[in-house]
């Protein structure tokens, strides 16, 4: 439950809720739509907690893809986790920390803090020096302190008297319609993004037929609670417009009762999570592309390369940070929207279209492999894993449709992946060749389950 509530809560609750406030019809929808999260959040974690336990393996969503849909699926969803999903999601990350730091320190633009996080902590994992545990609980501490003094602040203001007139008329957000709840939702799973990874965890868990449920329940119970409570916050002192004018709600929530003060020391809060959060997206992605390289060695061999002497993949990483700064150049030149707004566009729909395709391995895997042992079963089967994927699908569609430009921009990068599938097909390198793993600079260790099918 703890590793859960803490993947799950970083920097997302300090920006996200703005987006969703306007897009939201009214302040009692605001708040369902948080409900909902945490309920699509239970479906999905109740669906992994099966294919976990059921085929332990460090590839995740990558092996399940490629146990239910066979090697073409899973090259696809690593090509589009390095182009579209992982480093989308780390642009999206600097940039809160880019608005935060923009609104105390306004000498220069949130793109520009953006690219100077990433480029900062790529180059310390390069060098191996990542974040340590005792810093991990700083940062992790630092998060949950900025949320509790947000929600002091809120809930006094309210009981003061509530938001200012002003910032209720100022703002003039009025979402409506299922088009404008699809968008906020998409912000909403956004900030809920993380329970997928604490599942990888079911294999370790004693007693796992009544722990797993149990972890994943409470942890995304947890969660959404803390989410009801810091949006009631921000409610009581911005009010639903005021949130929606926002670009920085925590910093303008702290700003009425502080002053510049408060706002930079919330701020400065703010961007202490962002580091953590996007320091831990730096880790899991450079080894995701690294795996890449490692299993297509004809095409990404250059990512395969494990440094000894650092124990990171150098190579992988510098490529995931490449990709990301590109990003971060290119959203404030082709997309309307905010740095955020437009990397969550970009993200979405593939991130969604995979998450799917996942949620229906659960009805394949069952049907095609029903001879494995699963410690846990999802209940309710298999109404549950068909409500989570009706959802995926709900949210693919509502990225596509009402996301923009950025959208179908990360649909087309990820139907790049098709030809080059073609050209990993015609190079017939097979993955299993030691001379392929690791590029004879050293490797990681790997572990897999032997694909039965």
């Amino acid at each position: 439950m703890a590793i859960v509530v803490g993947i799950v809560i970083g920097s997302g609750i300090f920006f996200m809720p703005s987006l969703v406030a306007a897009n939201a019809p009214s302040s009692w929808a605001l708040l369902g739509l948080w409900v909902t999260g945490g309920v699509v959040g239970m479906l999905g974690g109740l669906c992994y907690a099966e294919l976990t336990t059921a085929y332990p393996d460090t590839g995740g969503d990558y092996y399940f893809l490629r146990r239910a849909y066979g090697p073409e699926i899973g090259f696809l969803f690593a090509w589009g986790r390095m182009t579209v999903v992982q480093t989308g999601a780390l642009a999206a990350t600097a940039f809160i920390a880019g608005n935060y730091l923009a609104d105390a320190l306004p000498a220069v633009t949130p793109a520009v803090y953006a690219g100077l996080i990433v480029a900062a902590l790529t180059l310390l994992n390069v060098m191996g020096l990542t974040f340590g545990k005792w810093t991990q609980n700083v940062l992790t501490s630092a998060v949950v302190l900025g949320l509790f003094l947000v929600a002091v602040v809120g809930f006094s203001l309210w009981l003061g008297g509530g938001p200012e007139p002003g910032a209720q008329a100022a703002a003039g957000a009025d979402g409506a319609g299922l088009g404008a709840i699809g968008l906020a939702m998409v912000f909403v799973l956004y900030t809920y993004g993380g329970w997928n990874e604490a599942a990888y965890l079911s294999a370790e868990i004693r007693a796992p037929q009544r722990n797993i449920a149990l972890a994943i329940l409470l942890g995304v119970g947890a969660v959404t609670l803390v989410y009801l409570v810091v949006n009631l916050a921000f409610l009581g002192g911005l009010g639903r417009e005021g949130m929606a004018a926002s670009d920085a709600v925590a910093a303008d929530l702290l700003r009425r009762v502080a002053g510049e003060p408060g706002a930079l020391f919330i701020s400065s809060l703010v961007v202490i999570a962002v580091l953590s959060t996007a320091n831990a997206t730096i880790i899991t992605g450079g080894r995701s592309n690294y795996a890449l390289g490692r299993d297509y060695p004809a095409l990404f061999g250059f990512m395969g390369r494990w440094k000894t002497s650092t124990s990171v993949p150098g190579v992988a990483l510098l490529v995931q940070g490449g990709i990301s700064l590109l990003l971060i150049v290119v959203a404030p030149i082709f997309f309307e929207e905010g740095g955020v707004e437009a990397m969550v566009a970009y993200t979405a729909p593939v991130f969604w279209l995979f998450f799917f395709l996942v949620a229906l391995s659960v009805l394949i895997l069952r049907a095609w492999d029903a001879g494995t042992d699963r410690p846990f079963r999802v209940p309710l089967y298999p109404l549950v894993p068909v409500l989570f994927a009706v959802a995926c699908l709900y949210m693919f569609f509502s990225a596509i449709a009402y996301a923009g430009l950025g959208s179908l921009f990360g649909v087309a990068v990820l139907l790049l992946g098709v030809p080059l599938l073609s050209a990993v097909r015609r190079a017939r390198v097979p993955v299993t060749d030691p001379k392929n793993v690791g590029g004879g600079v050293g490797t990681a260790p790997r572990r897999s389950v032997p694909d039965t099918r």
